[in-house]
C-alpha cells in the first residue's frame, strides 16, 4: 500500500452515519479550541515521516498490508514489557480487529474504520510516538499496537502538563512518632520493608526542558517512572486527531474505543500477579501488591500506600488511604456501639414497661382498637411482647449516649482526615496540583465562542456564552428535579403497598395462628408488613440505581464541565442526590412520618383520601426502623460484593475460555491484560459512592441501630482487600491519575455530619419512646399526676394508651363493623382525654408536657453537639504544624536550588562574555592606529 502523508490522511472525505455527525469533537477548523489537539510538531518535518514510520511503526497498515509477513513476531518472552528490540519500553497498548479477517458483509463500514485508524496512527507518529504491531497468538483477528514515547516526547509533554519531577533527594529529617515506643507491636501491622522497600523522597519542581540539568537525572530510562510515562502517553492519545471532514475535526482515543474502531486501550501490568517476572529488570510491583496487600493473609496489615500510589497513581492511592482511615476510625465507633448494645441487652429484663406489656394481667387484659376500618380485629396488647423486648435493647439510655458520641465522632473523623490528607499531599507532591490540571478534550472540542478573560484581558475560547451556560444549568437542574420526583413517586408506591397489605396481614395472620400458634407470637402484622416492604424497597432501590446512573452521566455530559475534576464533582453531586433520596427516603418515612399523623379510632387520617395511615407498635416505630436499616445495609453489602467480585471473575473466565490450557505461560503480557476487565473512568467513583452511602447509614440513623458501625467495620475490612484483589487480579491497569484530595465527597460528608445531629436528635425525640418515658418517670409517676410515692416506671403503659368507647364507632365512622362489638372500650397509642371528659378525645396535659420535652431535648442536644463540633473544628487545624513546616521548607529549598543554579549559569555566561570583551579590548589596543 503506498505511503500516505499527513495532509492526505486528514483531508480524506469519509461518509458517516448520522450518529457520528453528532460527535462531541465536531468543531469547525476556523474555530479551534483554546487547547487544540496537537498537530505535527515543528521538529519533525513531513519529509522525515516515511523514515519515522519505518523505524518506529513496524508493519502497521499505514505502511503495509496486514496480510504480508512483515508483521512483528512475538519474541517468546511472556513477561516482556519492551518492543521486540528489547530497548524501547511499552507505555501503552491499543487493540483492534483486523477488518481483512472479519467475517462480515459491512465492507464499507470496515473500510471507514480502517482509514480512521490509519490516520490516527500516522498522526501519533507525527507527534513523535513510536509504534509496533503484533498479532494475537490466540485470535489472529486481533492486532496489538504497542506504543512507546521517546525521551524527547516525554520531556516535551512533561513540561506541557507541568509534571513535578525530582530535583534532589529530600534531606529533611522525619520526626519521631509517639508510637515508636510500641515498635514491637506496630511492626506486626506494617508491611515488611525488606519486601516492599520505602520510596526515596525528593524535592520536586515542575519540569522545564531548558533547566534539565537542574533535575535529578541519573538514568534517562528510570527518570520517568512507568506510571508517569503512561499518563503522558494517554494525554497524547486523548488529543490526537483521526479525521477532518468539512472543516470538522475529530480526535481522541476514547471516541475511537467507544465507536469500536479500537477494542481497547490500556497500560500494561508489569508482571503476573501470582508469580514474579523472570525479567530481572522488572520491579514486580503487581506481584508485591498482591502478596502484601490483596492476599487474605495480609488482612490485618496496613496498606502499602506509597506502592499503591506509585503503581496506580495518586487518585487510587488517596481512595485507599481514605478508606483505610475511615475503617480505623470505625473501630472506635464500633466498640462504643457494641458497649451500648450490650448495655441494652443485659438491662432488657429491667425494662418495666416491657414487663407490663408481657404480663397477662396487664398487657393481656388491655384490648387494642382495630388498626383499619373494616377487616382488622380487636387485639390484645401482649401479642407485641417479643417486639417490646427487642425494642428495649435499642431504645435505652445507651442509645442516647451513643447518638451524642457519634455526633462528636464524625467531627473527629473529618478533622483528623483533613490532617492526614494534608500529610499525603506533601508526601505525594500534590500540594499545588490544581495548577497542573488540563481541560478535558470534550470541553476543548466545544470551544467555539471568543470571550475576554477578566483577569488577563486576553481573548480565550469557551464552549458557550453566558446565556447558553444559564440555559444548560437550568435544563440540568430541571432534569435532576424531575428524576428526584420519580424516586419520591416510587417511595409513595411503597407506602401505598404498606397500607394495603397491612390489612391483609392483620386478617390472615390471626386466622392462621388462631391465637395459639407461635406465628402470632413472633410475627405481628406490623412486622410482616415492615419486612416485606423493606425487601421490595431494596429491590426497587437496586433497579433505580441502574437507571439513575445512566441519567446522571447523560446530564453531566450535557452540562460539559471543563476539567476532569469538575466533571467528577458535578457527577458526584447528582449521583449522591439521587442515591440519597433513593436509599434514605424509606428510612425518613418510618422515622419521622409513620404513626405521627394517624388521628384516633373515631377520626382516623387517610393517605391519598383512601388508605388509613399506618400506626406504630405501642412501643413506637424504632424497631421497625432498625429492621429497615439491617435489610438495606446487609442487602446492599451482599449485592455489591456479588457485583464487584463474582461478576468480574465470571467475565474473565469467559474471556479466557478461548485460550488453550496453560496458554498464560506463552502468550505475552499485553494479550494477558487484554483478557482482563476494564475498570472504566468512573470505576473509582462507584467505590466512593458505595462508602459514602454506608457513611450516611452509620451516622444519620445510628440512634436506632448502634451495631451499624460494627457492620460497617467488618464490611470495610473486607472491602479494602476485595477492592485490592480486583485491581491486582481482575482488572486491567488503570491510567494513573493525579488527585489532591477526595474531591466533592469531602463537603458531602461534612453535610451528612451536620444533618446527622438533627436526624438522631429527632429519632430519639419522635421515633423512640424515651422522652415520654422520662416525662412520666420525673413528673407523672408521682403526685399530683401519679399515685406512686416514689419515682417509678410502673403504670407507664396505662398512661401511654388512651381509651376509646366502641359505641362511638357508630356515630363517628360510617358503616363501621365495630359498633356492636362485645368490648365496651379499646385502647390506642396516643395521649388523649377519655370518653365522657369535657374535652373528650382532645390531647391531654401529658401530651403537651411530652411535646415541650421533645422540643427542648432537640434544642439542647443540637446546641451541645454543635458547640462541641465547632470547638473541635477550631482546636484541630486542617494542616499540622509539622506538615506546614515541611511544605515551607521544601518550597524554600526548591526555590533556592533553582535560583542558585540559575545564578551559576548567569555568572558563567557573564564570565564568558567578560572574557570575550576583555580579549576584544586587548586586541583592539594592540592593533596599530591608522592616521
Amino acid at each position: 500500500m503506498p505511503m500516505m502523508t499527513r495532509d492526505v490522511l486528514l483531508e480524506m472525505e469519509l461518509e458517516e452515519d448520522d450518529e457520528e455527525d453528532g460527535d462531541i469533537g465536531n468543531v469547525p477548523a476556523s474555530k479551534r479550541p483554546l487547547m487544540a489537539p496537537p498537530t505535527l510538531p515543528s521538529s519533525l518535518a513531513l519529509e522525515n515521516l516515511e523514515q519515522t514510520i519505518v523505524s518506529g511503526f513496524g508493519s502497521l497498515e499505514s505502511q503495509q498490508d496486514f496480510r504480508t509477513p512483515e508483521f512483528e513476531e512475538f519474541n517468546g518472552k511472556p513477561d516482556s514489557l519492551y518492543f521486540n528490540d528489547g530497548q524501547r519500553r511499552i507505555d501503552f497498548v491499543l487493540v483492534y480487529e483486523d477488518e481483512s479477517r472479519k467475517e462480515t458483509n459491512k465492507k464499507g463500514s470496515n473500510e471507514k474504520q480502517r482509514r480512521k485508524r490509519q490516520a490516527y496512527e500516522s498522526n501519533l507518529i507525527c507527534d513523535g510516538l513510536q509504534l509496533e504491531a503484533t498479532r494475537s497468538l490466540v485470535d489472529d483477528k486481533l492486532v496489538f499496537v504497542k506504543v512507546h514515547a521517546p525521551w524527547e516526547v516525554l520531556c516535551t509533554y512533561a513540561e506541557i502538563m507541568h509534571i513535578k519531577l525530582p530535583l534532589k533527594p529530600n534531606d529533611l529529617k522525619t520526626r519521631s512518632s509517639a508510637f515508636d515506643n510500641f515498635n514491637w507491636f506496630t511492626k506486626l501491622l506494617q508491611v515488611d520493608e525488606s519486601i516492599i522497600k520505602p520510596e526515596q523522597e525528593f524535592f520536586t519542581a515542575p519540569f522545564e526542558k531548558n533547566r534539565m540539568n537542574d533535575f535529578y537525572i541519573q538514568d534517562r530510562d528510570t527518570f520517568f517512572n512507568p506510571a508517569t510515562r503512561s499518563r503522558i502517553v494517554y494525554f497524547i492519545l486523548s488529543r490526537i486527531m483521526y479525521q477532518v471532514r468539512d472543516n470538522v475535526k475529530k480526535f481522541g482515543i476514547n471516541k475511537l474505543v467507544s465507536s469500536g474502531i479500537y477494542k481497547a486501550a490500556f497500560p500494561l501490568h508489569d508482571c503476573n500477579f501470582s508469580s514474579p517476572s523472570e525479567d530481572l529488570s522488572c520491579p514486580n510491583e503487581r506481584y508485591l501488591l498482591y502478596r502484601e496487600w490483596a492476599h487474605p493473609r495480609s488482612i490485618y496489615k496496613k496498606q502499602p500506600l506509597d506502592l499503591i500510589r506509585k503503581y496506580y497513581g495518586e487518585k487510587i492511592g488517596i481512595y485507599f488511604a481514605w478508606l483505610g482511615y475511615y475503617t480505623q476510625m470505625l473501630l472506635l465507633a464500633a466498640i462504643v456501639g457494641v458497649a451500648c448494645f450490650l448495655y441494652g441487652y443485659f438491662t432488657q429484663n429491667n425494662c418495666t414497661w416491657s414487663k407490663e406489656v408481657c404480663d397477662p394481667d396487664i398487657g393481656g387484659q388491655i384490648i387494642m382498637c382495630p388498626q383499619c376500618d373494616k377487616e382488622c380485629p380487636f387485639w390484645s396488647l401482649n401479642v407485641t411482647c417479643e417486639s417490646s423486648k427487642k425494642l428495649c435493647i435499642f431504645d435505652s439510655f445507651g442509645t442516647l449516649v451513643f447518638a451524642v458520641f457519634m455526633g462528636v465522632w464524625v467531627t473527629l473523623f473529618l478533622e483528623f482526615w483533613k490532617r492526614r490528607q494534608a500529610e499525603l499531599e506533601y508526601e505525594w507532591d500534590t500540594v499545588e496540583l490544581q495548577q497542573e490540571e488540563q481541560a478535558r478534550p470534550e470541553y476543548e472540542a466545544r470551544c467555539t465562542h471568543v470571550v475576554i478573560n477578566e483577569i488577563t484581558q486576553e481573548e480565550e475560547r469557551v464552549p458557550f456564552t453566558t446565556w447558553g451556560k444559564c440555559i444548560r444549568v437550568t435544563l440540568c437542574a430541571s432534569a435532576v428535579f424531575f428524576w428526584i420526583l420519580l424516586i419520591i413517586a416510587s417511595v409513595i408506591g411503597i407506602i401505598v403497598y404498606r397500607l394495603s397489605v397491612f390489612v391483609i396481614f392483620s386478617v390472615n395472620l390471626r386466622k392462621i395462628s388462631n391465637g395459639t400458634d407461635p406465628i402470632q407470637k413472633y410475627v405481628t402484622p406490623q412486622m410482616a408488613t415492615s419486612i416485606t416492604a423493606s425487601l421490595i424497597s431494596f429491590i426497587i432501590i437496586m433497579i433505580l440505581n441502574t437507571i439513575y446512573e445512566k441519567v446522571a452521566i447523560m446530564i453531566t455530559n450535557f452540562e460539559l464541565p471543563r476539567t476532569q475534576t469538575d466533571y467528577e464533582n458535578s457527577l458526584t453531586m447528582k449521583m449522591f442526590l439521587f442515591q440519597f433520596v433513593n436509599y434514605y427516603s424509606s428510612c425518613f418515612y418510618i422515622a419521622f412520618f409513620k404513626g405521627k399523623f394517624v388521628g384516633y379510632p373515631g377520626d382516623p387520617v387517610y393517605w391519598l383520601g383512601k388508605y388509613r395511615n399506618e400506626e406504630c407498635d405501642p412501643g413506637g416505630c424504632l424497631f421497625e426502623l432498625t429492621t429497615q436499616l439491617i435489610i438495606i445495609m446487609g442487602g446492599k453489602a451482599i449485592w455489591n460484593n456479588i457485583q464487584e467480585v463474582l461478576l468480574p471473575w465470571v467475565m474473565n473466565v469467559f474471556g479466557r475460555c478461548h485460550t488453550v490450557s496453560g496458554a498464560e505461560k506463552i502468550i505475552p503480557r499485553w494479550e494477558q491484560d487484554y483478557h482482563l476487565q476494564p475498570m472504566g473512568k468512573l470505576g473509582l467513583f462507584y467505590e466512593y459512592l458505595e462508602m459514602i452511602i454506608q457513611f450516611g447509614f452509620v451516622t444519620l440513623f445510628v440512634a436506632s441501630f448502634p451495631l451499624a458501625p460494627l457492620l460497617a467495620l467488618v464490611n470495610n475490612i473486607l472491602e479494602i482487600r476485595v477492592d485490592a484483589w480486583k485491581l491486582t487480579t481482575q482488572y486491567r491497569r488503570m491510567v494513573p491519575e493525579k488527585a489532591q484530595d477526595i474531591g466533592a465527597w469531602q463537603p458531602i460528608m461534612q453535610g451528612i455530619a451536620i444533618l446527622a445531629v438533627v436526624t438522631n436528635a429527632m429519632i430519639i425525640a419522635f421515633t423512640s419512646d424515651m422522652i415520654p418515658r422520662l416525662v412520666y418517670y420525673w413528673s407523672f409517676s408521682i403526685p399530683p399526676y401519679g399515685d406512686h410515692p416514689d419515682y417509678t416506671m410502673e403504670g407507664y403503659i396505662n398512661i401511654s394508651l388512651s381509651i376509646f368507647n366502641t359505641a362511638d364507632f357508630k356515630s363517628r365512622v360510617k358503616e363501621s363493623p365495630y359498633a356492636g362489638s362485645k368490648y365496651d372500650t379499646c385502647r390506642y397509642r396516643d395521649f388523649r382525654y377519655p370518653p365522657g371528659h369535657q374535652q373528650e378525645y382532645k390531647h391531654n396535659i401529658y401530651y403537651w408536657h411530652v411535646i415541650a420535652a421533645k422540643l427542648a431535648f432537640i434544642i439542647v442536644m443540637e446546641h451541645i453537639i454543635y458547640s462541641v463540633k465547632f470547638f473541635i473544628s477550631y482546636a484541630i487545624p486542617d494542616v499540622s504544624k509539622s506538615t506546614k513546616s515541611k511544605i515551607k521548607r521544601e518550597k524554600y529549598l526548591t526555590q533556592k536550588l533553582l535560583h542558585e543554579n540559575h545564578l551559576k549559569d548567569m555568572t558563567k555566561n557573564i564570565g564568558v562574555i567578560a572574557e570575550k570583551m576583555i580579549g576584544a579590548a586587548v586586541e583592539n589596543s594592540l592593533r596599530p592606529k591608522s592616521d
